[in-house]
């Protein structure tokens, strides 16, 4: 093959590291796995069975572009009345990573500047460059919090969009509410789009969910089912916001995605009726249990939302430290994955107790 099929643009980031760590484990024999950033309960039978029930019904064509009706009127209704001030549309996307893709395609020209934090989903510095834009990442260590006046002096006139996740991935932090409004407005008042990923706002334990949009009536939101109903691999997110934006993802996704697989969206439509409840106090409870049993051997800010914790290594880098912890059989992710540093790791709670404390008990004897 000559070298000059491939684009310029494959070369400019890694496959993810994350995949490396999955195949790993379909290696191994009993591993202890921390490391899946999904949930570990099944698909609710509810949302199953109206899945099984699309598809026997005939609904396996392409649906609309933006998504069918009925699942895009609950949304919009919901979001209604959320923000009641707002004109807002909505558009179904093949999951929120395809949201994330349509936003970039949608809005990034080649030289414009995306601002995101360190540590950041891993997805973002990749997105940002597939559509020729310029990853600004500011540091947030060692207590992940977003300092606005750092946003401010990182702004210039190539700046054309800031990113933000709260709850975060893969620290588990949650924004502030007094965060959140003083970026949404320095974005609104310096004429920046302002894109939430809201994809673990159900998983959200000491504190009621915020969004920016709250306080910036043109942020862009991207949220989805993947992870609140275990629906990864079905590949159902939304997105909404201005509709001169939602209109210029929708014409995107007309040539990249076509549409979310409809008997899915059947099926999330379904999920909307779905009480969570019992699943996120779990995840609170395993949340208490990691941070308990990690506070006098790790230095850890205790994660507020999503399902993970970003200890820092006792000494030595993060990358040295998940090759003890994969001798052990324990599989966790290094944070240089995320972030351009090497200081921590991160665990995924969600696994059954049994996993869990197999997993602390061998972190706790990594640390002695």
């Amino acid at each position: 093959m000559n070298d000059r099929w491939l684009a310029d643009r494959t070369h400019s980031f890694e496959s993810s590291g994350i995949r490396k760590v999955f195949d790993l484990a379909a290696t191994m024999k009993d591993p202890i796995n921390l490391s899946i950033g999904q949930p570990h309960f099944d698909v609710p039978e509810e949302v199953q069975d109206a899945c099984v029930e699309a598809i026997r019904s005939g609904k396996n064509a392409y649906s609309q572009t933006q998504g069918i009706g009925p699942l895009r009127q609950r949304l919009a209704d919901d979001i209604r009345g959320n923000f009641p001030h707002q004109d807002r549309e909505v558009l179904i996307t093949s999951g929120t990573s395809g949201g994330l893709v349509l936003a970039m395609l949608a809005m990034i020209n080649p030289g414009d500047e995306v601002i995101f934090f360190d540590p950041y989903f891993v997805m973002y510095p990749a997105l940002v460059k597939l559509a020729g834009g310029v990853p600004v990442i500011l540091d947030t260590y060692p207590d992940f919090r977003i300092d606005t006046r750092q946003v401010a002096d990182a702004i210039t006139s190539r700046t054309k969009m800031v990113l933000v996740n709260s709850p975060a991935n893969p620290s588990g932090v949650v924004a502030s509410e007094t965060e959140l409004k003083d970026l949404a407005e320095l974005c609104q008042q310096r004429g920046i789009a302002l894109v939430s990923d809201e994809i673990y706002s159900r998983f959200q334990y000491d504190e009621p969910f915020v969004s920016p949009a709250k306080y910036n009536d043109e942020t862009i939101v991207i949220d989805g089912f993947s992870k609140s109903h275990a629906m990864t691999g079905w590949r159902v997110g939304f997105v909404h916001g201005p509709p001169a934006v939602i209109a210029a993802m929708t014409k995107m996704q007309q040539f990249t995605f076509v549409c979310a697989p409809q008997p899915a969206q059947w099926a999330a439509l379904k999920a909307m009726d779905v009480d969570l409840g019992h699943h996120i106090d779990d995840y609170r409870r395993k949340r208490d249990l990691v941070v308990d049993g990690l506070r006098n051997h790790y230095e850890l800010t205790t994660p507020g939302g999503a399902f993970y914790a970003f200890p820092r290594v006792p000494s030595g880098t993060a990358d040295s430290f998940v090759r003890r912890a994969i001798e052990n059989r324990l599989l966790i992710i290094p944070g240089n994955i995320f972030s351009a540093r090497d200081t921590h790791f991160r665990i995924s709670y969600a696994a059954n107790d049994e996993t869990l404390l197999r997993g602390l008990e061998v972190l706790r004897r990594l640390a002695e």
